[in-house]
């Protein structure tokens, strides 16, 4: 079977853990070319180094993605190193301080809406004029249920933040669909990462049950189910689906309509 992304020059953020690190590893034995971004600078190049020992088809870029000069410098590499962009995974995000809005500082807000939304900007700001200089391409932001189909107590900032990014992930595709640019967003369920560990109340257990018991499949998600949701949409397999969010959390928002 032709691999999906053969020769591809593709970006990944939050590539380091989690759903990144998934799609990264899956992407590579597709056929990829490429450029990976996170903030943790050793596990970015143990895991560069492990899809490609030489570095002649994957790069690493440490940085936040919160900043535009990193966002800069992603598509430059991946122009240097590969002669262009045909696709991005802008998968980084942030759940922030759970906490009632009353109780959250202006501080909180920014940085919840700077991690997920301002992130999401900067991605097709520098993204969008090279792929269109590569003739169009696809792009792909992680959303999530959460403010989308589900309200969470704690986490309104972080829904209000990911639904901005739906509304990015619109009207990029509504303005440059005719010029090629597919843009779609994956809206996970709860995912096996550090990350949702990181965020389980005590006791970890009792938390992690509950979840589980939110989806309709009674269980959270692998990190590698979610890269073969991305992989599609990134795909051609997906060459007639743009503006649309995927959600893929195991049955999560009809169990709890």
């Amino acid at each position: 079977m032709q691999p999906q992304l053969s020769d591809k020059v593709v970006i990944v953020t939050g590539a380091s853990s989690g759903i990144g690190r998934a799609a990264a590893t899956l992407f590579a034995a597709e056929g990829a070319r490429l450029v990976l971004a996170g903030r943790r600078e050793g596990p970015l190049a143990d895991l560069a180094r492990s899809l490609d020992p030489t570095g002649a088809r994957v790069v690493e870029v440490a940085g936040d993605v919160t900043r535009e000069d990193v966002a800069a410098r992603l598509v430059a590499v991946a122009v240097e190193r590969f002669g262009g962009l045909d696709a991005a995974f802008n998968n980084v995000g942030d759940t922030g301080m759970a906490a009632p809005i009353p109780d959250l500082s202006l501080a909180d807000w920014r940085a919840v809406v700077e991690a997920n939304l301002t992130s999401a900007f900067l991605a097709a700001k520098t993204q969008i004029p090279a792929l269109l200089a590569r003739g169009g391409g696809a792009l792909l932001f992680t959303g999530t249920f959460v403010g989308h189909t589900v309200g969470f107590p704690g986490l309104t900032a972080y829904g209000a933040a990911k639904a901005g990014v739906l509304g990015l992930m619109r009207g990029l595709a509504a303005e440059y669909g005719a010029q090629g640019i597919r843009v779609n967003a994956l809206l996970p369920g709860g995912t096996d990462t550090p990350m949702f560990a990181a965020g389980l109340p005590e006791p970890a257990a009792e938390s992690r049950a509950f979840i589980e018991n939110l989806h309709g499949l009674k269980r959270i998600a692998a990190p590698e189910e979610m890269a073969r949701a991305a992989l599609f949409l990134l795909s051609d397999a997906a060459s007639f689906v743009t503006g649309a969010t995927l959600l893929a959390d195991g049955g999560l928002s009809v169990t709890r309509a």
